[in-house]
């Protein structure tokens, strides 16, 4: 058994012995690679790297892909916490709970273990209560996620094939796409921010919460060209076959597409009807 000195060394060293290495990275902003194994007991990996971005460049962080970090193994929890713009971290294998929380800029790749001969789309490749207060940046998961994914992220754009339960709970802000099975309660107190969801079966009204979005068709052509950009990125980073299948088929599986739209964001944006005001205004008004 681990002290909590110990635990706490774990938790630092990976980013410790590789911070030397990124040193023109961070003083020159001249692009580097360096490639890491990880195991479950590196928590928070690329925190101190990211606060020495932040201690240089402050918010504006570094040109996109300064820094990129190859991990391979089993990361601990909070993988690519606060993670700064300028990073890039690609993980192939898996990752405990809140990766990317409060994400920053930085892009975050997880992609399954090297070799491995299962379907990435039918298996869990993170835990729980990713995207955590995410403000920015980018995550693409080659293979379903947990529980709260993405709970009061407001900047941050994701893509996943599949979700727990609570999914977009008080989402503000970013775009999410979810290409496989939901949990309950979708969307409970979302209040920004776009989520287009692959409905295959067509029952995900059961699985959203209605108390504050509207569900609509992806039939605008800003809102296709941002879904399949999306898509585009995920399948150039992961490879994912979900994915790529989605986007060869486009024609005949774009109806599946759900889009989740907060009512208090299209109010903002413009788009509520008076129909629909008039309608909100009735169901508020008390017996």
């Amino acid at each position: 058994h681990c002290t909590r000195a110990q635990e706490h060394d774990f938790s630092s060293a990976l980013d410790l012995e590789v911070l030397p290495k990124l040193a023109t990275a961070l003083e020159k902003q001249v692009p580097v690679t360096v490639d890491v194994s990880v195991r479950n007991v590196h928590r928070t990996v690329g925190t101190i790297i990211s606060h020495e971005i932040a201690k240089r460049y402050g918010n504006a962080g570094l040109p996109d892909d300064t820094i990129t970090l190859n991990y391979t193994g089993a990361a601990g929890q909070s993988f690519g916490a606060f993670g700064s713009r300028g990073m890039t971290m690609n993980l192939q294998g898996e990752a405990n709970d809140y990766v990317g929380k409060g994400l920053a800029g930085a892009k975050i790749i997880l992609s399954r273990y090297p070799g491995a001969n299962y379907e990435a789309a039918d298996n869990t490749i993170a835990g729980n209560v990713l995207l955590y207060g995410a403000t920015g940046g980018e995550l693409y998961a080659n293979g379903q996620v947990g529980e709260r994914f993405a709970i009061r992220n407001s900047g941050a754009h994701a893509v996943v094939e599949g979700v727990g339960d609570h999914a977009c709970e008080y989402m503000t802000g970013g775009r999410v796409v979810v290409l496989g099975p939901t949990g309950v309660n979708f969307g409970a107190g979302m209040s920004g921010g776009i989520a287009y969801v692959y409905d295959a079966q067509g029952s995900f009204d059961n699985n959203c919460n209605l108390g504050m979005v509207d569900l609509e068709l992806v039939d605008r052509e800003e809102d296709e060209l941002e879904l399949k950009g999306m898509l585009e990125r995920h399948v150039a980073y992961t490879g994912s076959p979900l994915a790529a299948g989605i986007l060869e088929n486009w024609s005949e599986v774009r109806g599946r597409f759900v889009k989740v739209l907060p009512m208090e964001y299209r109010r903002y944006l413009g788009e509520m009807s008076r129909e629909d005001e008039e309608t909100e205004r009735e169901e508020v008004v008390p017996a």
